[in-house]
């Protein structure tokens, strides 16, 4: 790297950022973007946001005012251009992903992309690409992709056990995905590419191998389904290495965010996501009943994820390291919906088509 490259901004230098914040962009400060603006303002350390940019410019406004010292830019290119701007998170719709992915990778900075990466396989093979060829120029990963769970410590202890040989080879891996509500123009595709897609990232995580082949069935549909759509799905994955995972996704089930994964194998089982609040006995009719705090929301469950997510990524773009899921898993995670999606609707077992390593 030479200091007409760095002074260019194509390329910054990052070697005196451990000495000081990571001046960090946020772009889109919808729900979980001044969510994560707040985190990183509030409880993360080592960071400083110092730029928003949402296309919303009063909502812009009113999360910047909160954070002394951050500034509003209109042009989300821009605020990945601006040489007093270190690394960047994006949080906007999925359709301005790659673009915004890319001009990171080409300005040389570190980004956490919400999921999804982009909107399709192909696009996100092209992320990966454009990485590749970064990393063959520098030595250094610039992506990663927002997928918190595995920075939950139920999840993280549940990976160790298996790696650990606690639970002998896993077999089977089951997993209940369910929300409360949802609104009126979320679909079957969208349980499949926004719902389902965290498992997709879990059962690779956990088996740490790929998924083959997705099956969809639809079963008899709730009364509070929204209209025309199946809801619940069971989603079958098949991994390269024989194992099996069932996702039973239900997301109008009208009574909170529950997300439980179990994990069969030859010398045991371990669950983990049971009870998330205080475990009541009460009395009644006809008997007993036990009853356990139940999540509203995925921001509530896995708060605790998104604050070690948020630390462990500030703490390796210091470094200019990644720490955390990459571009390839976001690539990996299209290519299973994207088949998962094709099983939707032709109802039959779909092959996932994904390019080598």
């Amino acid at each position: 790297m030479t200091t007409a490259e760095t002074r260019a901004g194509v390329l910054p230098d990052l070697a005196d950022v451990p000495a000081r914040d990571l001046r960090v962009a946020v772009l889109g400060v919808g729900m979980m973007g001044a969510d994560h603006v707040a985190r990183l303002y509030s409880r993360i350390s080592g960071a400083q946001v110092v730029a928003v940019s949402d296309a919303f410019a009063e909502k812009a406004e009113q999360v910047a005012a909160a954070v002394p010292g951050c500034r509003v830019m209109g042009d989300p290119l821009a605020a990945i251009a601006d040489d007093d701007v270190d690394a960047v998170l994006i949080a906007t719709p999925g359709q301005f992903h790659e673009e915004q992915v890319l001009a990171c990778i080409g300005r040389g900075k570190p980004v956490l992309c919400e999921k999804p990466l982009t909107m399709d396989a192909d696009s996100a093979l092209a992320v990966v690409r454009a990485e590749d060829e970064y990393t063959a120029r520098t030595g250094r990963r610039l992506v990663q992709v927002g997928f918190m769970r595995r920075f939950d410590p139920e999840y993280a202890e549940l990976k160790a056990l298996i790696a650990g040989g606690g639970l002998g080879e896993p077999l089977l891996v089951h997993c209940a995905h369910r929300n409360a509500a949802v609104p009126p123009h979320f679909t079957s595709e969208m349980m499949v590419n926004d719902s389902v897609v965290h498992e997709v990232d879990v059962a690779r995580f956990l088996l740490d191998e790929e998924i083959a082949a997705v099956t969809v069935l639809r079963p008899r549909a709730t009364r509070h389904a929204v209209a025309g759509q199946s809801d619940p799905l069971l989603v079958l994955f098949e991994t390269t290495g024989g194992r099996m995972v069932d996702v039973e996704c239900f997301v109008s089930t009208g009574v909170g965010y529950e997300v439980r994964t179990e994990v069969v194998g030859e010398d045991g089982s371990a669950m983990i996501g049971l009870d998330l609040g205080l475990v009541r006995l009460a009395g009644g009719t006809p008997g007993a009943t036990r009853s356990t705090g139940i999540a509203p929301d995925f921001r509530q469950r896995f708060g605790r994820a998104y604050d070690i997510e948020l630390q462990r990524w500030v703490d390796a773009a210091r470094r200019g390291e990644v720490d955390g899921p990459g571009a390839w898993d976001g690539y990996a995670a299209q290519a299973v919906c994207a088949a998962g999606v094709e099983a939707l609707h032709s109802g039959r077992r779909t092959e996932v088509r994904m390019e080598s390593r």
